[in-house]
């Protein structure tokens, strides 16, 4: 016992080594400081209805009206019943926010470096590496958590399978599924979908080799534990990964049922997302060199480039200091092909060194997996520069339409690479191959690695032209203002490429000095670990540092009532709000108070946006009244926020006297072009049955009105003396609502485009709509069974190998 303790100590003095230095590099977080993230900044005021909701009644409404006109909230703010994945998540990420993120890189790699075997020097080394690398960091500084919450497990999944693949069945069973488990949960499809290529080039290649070594049974073997291992990961998740699946046709990443645009013109025909979105943020050929160089291509659309800048200088005799001293802090010194950058995603100057010299020492499998990783993500994430791959996965490969951004794609090589470095040295610290091949390969890495950064430092400055997709405005508003710009800009790529070129020889020089026994080993590796974290660090803290953090309150209460605010939230009754002063599409600030028409949310339902696209951007006032839009908020012409009520707005519910049947979509889209949506309404012919009626009398005494809401539950009563039909001011999304008369369950109809509409009989009646999705406890009980088989599995593998050891 005293002998398993004496081999543990090390990696239990290693996790607290984590801990320290995560809360060390966010060290703010000591003071009770939170970071601001502009995404989650929007995500609270998005998700406070449901929390105010799920702290006022003990339970999960599944539904918001403060967002969108009404929405689910399957990937907003939900918490899904026996959740215990989540709660093995909340353990190990006990920091605080943000570094438990990199607490979570860090272990995560580590562990995957020791189940290849690393010893321990050099696998803490690799996980700062990967840790550290400046995209990883940057993403938890723009609030982009589920996507950094995906990154830190994959190499924990990689690892359960390398276990697996290399016969330890158990462990690796166990691991890969926990890991999976984890992976999903952490709720970032696109991510997890990226991985799964990673774990496809890892399959070919061990195949082949397995083949070639006859040992293909062994390798089945370890893929159907591995299957299994995977089913029961997705089987845990299966309220939340069934919920999405279910909203997913239905939001903005589903199919669209349109064949035109907003202006009439015929729509491209896609199954997914359009390619333009797709590849919006597709990386430059050229601006790959970033990966090594870290502002090869500028750095972020805003860079501080000081007082002693080429743009301050210029600015400081033309324009009010203080404005030349803000235009230098936000400098747009990025030049590269991409809409918006916020930094660099930079890899390492040094290890893209290590990468190249692990080329030449490492063989086999490891090697040709993820040399192909690093080629096929960086391949993709060339999008639209590289139309002939690039289309080819949109239209053949299962889901690759579904996410936009293919530039991220590069979490792949910026994990492969910090792994092949980690591999490489491992082989250069080893016996296995002489001097003069290790002394080889050093010089091969450093001509070619070196080569680039010599050659970028003494001639890059003339070889591109460093001009942005949005130089033509800044040279529009002030003649001299683009040549200070570019100055600037070449100023950077060339400290940059000096910086590089020193790093990689400086190591090379380590490397060397270690070959020829002029170091040891431990300080060849304390050297090199010195030098990868002040490369990448210094990097990092360009663009996240202490300056990011404010105030717990702050944070937790990003926005504040203006008088604005205070004076519609005295009108109690249920209504929207059109805030026309911001983005309405992009923006969570309206939901922290009121109930908006707009949102913040990356797949909102496709219906909503289409409507937006093609009526609330037109101003079609019929549609904003049908939206029960009761006060405008927009800036007038003297830039002040006003406020104005709109008494015509249509209510929560109202009747209708006609209604017009429509072929499809683009009928039904266009008819509210012209519709008068008080007396009359709009519905595809898919709802109307023989017996459907379409003219009502109209009722002068017929009354409809709310008289309870909940998020999930609305209650109504009406009184007529004829049947009439009603309409009301609430998102149809049939798989969840369910409607009553009288506690009786009835049918209701999409009317409108988005909205709920059914015949209510003559007499009084109470209706209620109540959201019951059925998937969510279908998915429980799924998950119920997978958990009781991930614990049984192991358990009993356990136990029949300990009584086969003992027949033996």
């Amino acid at each position: 016992m005293k002998e398993k303790f004496k081999k543990l100590t090390p990696y239990f003095i290693i996790v607290i080594a984590f801990v320290l230095i995560s809360v060390a590099y966010f060290s703010p977080v000591l003071e009770g400081k939170k970071i601001f993230q502009n995404d989650i900044k929007h995500f609270i005021g998005m998700a406070k209805e449901v929390n105010d909701f799920r702290a006022e009644n003990g339970e999960e409404p599944y539904w918001t009206n403060a967002a969108f006109s009404g929405m689910p909230t399957y990937n907003l703010s939900t918490k899904y019943p026996n959740n215990f994945v989540k709660s093995l998540d909340d353990v190990l990420r006990f920091l605080p926010r943000p570094a438990d993120y990199l607490f979570l890189y860090l272990l995560s790699f580590f562990i995957l470096l020791t189940v290849l075997k690393v010893e321990w020097k050099l696998a803490v080394l690799g996980a700062l590496a990967f840790g550290f690398s400046t995209y990883y960091i940057i993403i938890l500084g723009v609030g982009h958590n589920a996507k950094a919450h995906a990154i830190a497990y994959m190499p924990m999944v990689l690892a359960g399978i390398l276990l697996t693949l290399n016969k330890n069945y158990l462990w690796g069973f166990v691991l890969t599924a926990i890991a999976m488990s984890l992976e999903i949960s952490a709720g970032h499809p696109q991510m997890t979908y990226y991985l799964l290529f990673a774990v496809l080039i890892l399959g070919i290649v061990y195949i082949i080799d397995a083949y070639k070594e006859k040992q293909l049974p062994d390798f089945f073997k370890s893929i159907a534990i591995l299957v299994v291992a995977v089913v029961l990961a997705v089987g845990v998740n299966a309220p939340s990964l069934l919920a999405t699946k279910e909203y997913v046709n239905y939001s903005t990443r589903g199919k669209s049922e349109l064949t035109i645009k907003p202006d009439g013109t015929e729509k491209e025909k896609v199954k997914g997302l359009s390619k333009d979105y797709i590849t919006e943020y597709s990386y430059g050929i050229t601006e790959t060199f970033n990966l090594f160089i870290p502002r090869f291509t500028g750095g972020g659309n805003y860079e501080d480039v000081g007082l002693d800048s080429n743009i301050y200088q210029f600015l400081k005799d033309k324009a009010d200091p203080r404005q030349a001293k803000e235009f230098a802090q936000f400098a747009p010194l990025y030049w590269g092909e991409q809409p918006i950058v916020e930094a660099p995603a930079y890899i390492g100057g040094i290890l893209i060194f290590l990468f190249v010299l692990a080329i030449f020492l490492v063989k086999g499998k490891l090697k040709n997996w993820l040399v192909g990783v690093v080629i096929f993500s960086i391949l993709l994430s060339w999008g639209k520069n590289f139309n002939v791959l690039t289309n080819l996965f949109i239209d053949f490969v299962p889901m690759y339409n579904k996410f936009r951004a293919v530039s991220s794609i590069q979490v792949l090589a910026e994990m492969a690479i910090p792994l092949m470095a980690i591999l490489g040295l491992k082989e250069w610290f080893s016996d296995k191959n002489t001097v003069e091949v290790k002394l080889n390969a050093l010089k091969k890495a450093l001509y070619i690695v070196g080569g680039f950064a010599l050659i970028f430092t003494l001639f890059g400055t003339s070889l591109f032209a460093f001009e942005g997709i949005r130089d033509e405005s800044y040279a529009q508003l002030l003649p001299g203002l683009l040549d200070a710009i570019i100055a600037d800009r070449k100023a950077v790529f060339f400290a940059d490429s000096l910086r590089t070129l020193i790093l990689v020889v400086v190591s090379a020089g380590v490397l060397w000095l270690f070959l020829k026994e002029k170091i040891k080993l431990n300080v060849t590796i304390l050297v090199l670990g010195v030098l990868i974290l002040f490369d990448l660090i210094t990097v990092d803290k360009r663009y996240v540092n202490a300056d990011d953090f404010k105030n717990a309150r702050e944070i937790d209460k990003p926005f504040i009532a203006s008088e604005i605010d205070k004076e519609i939230l005295k009108d109690t009754s249920y209504f929207r709000v059109a805030n026309f002063a911001v983005d309405p599409m992009n923006d969570g600030s309206t939901s922290y108070f009121h109930n908006s028409i707009g949102g913040y949310h990356a797949a909102k339902l496709g219906r909503y946006q289409e409507l937006f696209n093609f009526q609330i951007s037109k101003n079609n006032m019929e549609v904003l009244n049908m939206l029960n839009t009761k006060y405008f908020i927009f800036e007038d012409g003297n830039q002040r926020i006003n406020a104005q009520q709109n008494p015509e707005n249509n209510g929560n519910a109202w009747f209708v006297n006609s209604i017009k049947v429509v072929e499809n979509a683009d009928e039904e889209i266009t008819g509210l072009d012209s519709l008068k949506t008080k007396t009359e309404a709009i519905i595809d012919k898919r709802f109307v049955s023989d017996n459907f009626v379409t003219e009502f009398t109209k009722d002068s005494t017929a009354t409809i009105s709310l008289i309870n809401y909940k998020d999930n539950h609305l209650t109504y009563n009406s009184t007529t003396s004829t049947n009439q039909f009603a309409v009301f001011s609430e998102m149809y999304y049939k798989d969840g609502w369910n409607a009553y008369i009288d506690g009786v369950l009835k049918p209701y109809y999409r009317v409108n485009y988005v909205l709920r509409g059914m015949e209510i009989p003559a007499g009084k009646h109470t209706i209620e709509f109540k959201f019951e999705p059925t998937v969510i406890k279908e998915g429980n009980t799924i998950a119920l069974v997978s958990y009781a088989f991930l614990l049984l599995i192991p358990i009993g593998w356990f136990f029949i190998d300990k009584k086969k050891k003992n027949v033996r």
